[in-house]
């Protein structure tokens, strides 16, 4: 069998601290190896922490652009629809609720039609400038929180949702069927567009933090952009 010294490589002969040293050497080698794959890493999370910061600017600066561009077709239109848009969430909101529906109804007004006619397709050629940073739009209604006279909390709020998801649903209905589209645009309001209903879940809300029930009973039409998608497969490869 091998003695140490054979073992750890020191010649016969030498001084008992070459042996020390020669593993001193080693565990200098080793802590030069480890140094450098900590210094590859932290390059490596450093790029992909700037790849990251470069989706955040270019989030930023893509959502000022898409509500300009908003704002700029359809600003002499707001006051007319009583709509808004809202520049932190991208969501284009028609506010007048006698204008909407029929209390209770899913079926649009005239009225409504007749602005979703002119609305959707310039809606769509404004959008069609952003399509490949846009993920999906949703399409939302709201209610306020009430359902009829002595109807609990709980019940009312499962009606509500019933009721907004089934005006959703008429109001892409419509959107689909408009006669000006073209092929092309009814093909990305069937692979990008949902009717989602919310109910009484985002409350409008008067200065005293009442629930302002008439702002509550709205539709809007949202646009989720896909930043947090690009995000999330850099962050995946790390």
């Amino acid at each position: 069998m091998a003695n140490m010294d054979s073992i750890l490589g020191k010649p016969k002969g030498n001084e008992d601290g070459e042996h020390w040293l020669t593993v001193s050497d080693l565990m200098a080698g080793l802590m030069m190896v480890f140094l450098f794959i900590a210094i590859a890493f932290m390059r490596h999370v450093s790029i992909e922490r700037d790849k990251i910061k470069d989706v955040a600017v270019a989030y930023q600066q893509n959502q000022v652009a898409i509500f300009d561009a908003l704002n700029e077709e359809f600003r002499n239109d707001l006051s007319q629809w009583k709509a808004s848009i809202d520049e932190e969430t991208l969501s284009f909101q028609f506010n007048s609720p006698e204008v909407l529906f029929a209390s209770g109804e899913s079926a649009l007004k005239p009225e409504f039609e007749q602005i979703l006619a002119d609305f959707i397709p310039r809606y769509l050629r404004v959008l069609e400038a952003y399509r490949e940073s846009i993920d999906e739009v949703r399409i939302e209604g709201h209610t306020s929180s009430e359902w009829g006279i002595d109807t609990n909390p709980d019940d009312a709020y499962f009606f509500n949702m019933s009721l907004s998801q089934n005006r959703t649903r008429s109001v892409l209905n419509y959107a689909y069927l408009i006669s000006s589209l073209s092929t092309e645009q009814r093909g990305w309001i069937k692979s990008s567009f949902a009717a989602v209903g919310l109910a009484s879940s985002r409350l409008k809300l008067n200065e005293d933090g009442s629930e302002n029930k008439e702002k509550s009973r709205r539709v809007s039409f949202r646009v989720i952009t896909n930043a947090d998608i690009q995000i999330r497969k850099i962050v995946e490869g790390l």
